[in-house]
């Protein structure tokens, strides 16, 4: 992927995902229908693995992290990737650098191995039967 590609798209992921969080917390969406956004589980019934996201993401935002990570732990990832990632970006484009994309092609690598890409992939199933066995 190019680099301003792969800029462009992190941007308006970390664009979205703010409005959104200022969405739900705001309470211009009601909470209690916060689960009928995931496709997913409309469509069968049953959570999908990052069910519980964005209520886990507000509790961290809120300092409840112990709460944030029973909701869903990707929660930390995606708090992570929304702080730091619009920061970074900035960094790479003002002083014309490609720190971002580097790590980015060098983190793909890293997770095309196989010792790495197995225990990624049981991780997310094991957070999927969680997310079903807490019936999110």
């Amino acid at each position: 992927m190019a680099r301003n590609k792969l800029y462009a798209i992190l941007s308006m992921a970390c664009a979205a995902g703010y409005i959104w969080l200022m969405l739900t917390y705001h309470r211009t969406f009601s909470l209690a229908l916060e689960p009928g956004v995931c496709l997913f589980k409309r469509v069968t019934g049953v959570p999908c693995p990052s069910c519980g996201s964005t209520r886990s993401v507000l509790s961290i935002l809120k300092g409840d992290f112990l709460a944030g990570i029973l909701l869903n732990p990707f929660g930390i990832i995606i708090v992570l990737i929304l702080l730091v990632f619009p920061v970074w970006i900035i960094y790479d484009v003002l002083s014309r650098r490609d720190t971002l994309f580097n790590a980015y092609n060098r983190t793909e690598l890293f997770l095309k191995r196989k010792w790495i890409a197995i225990p990624a992939i049981l991780l997310v199933l094991l957070n999927w039967i969680w997310n079903i066995a807490k019936s999110l």
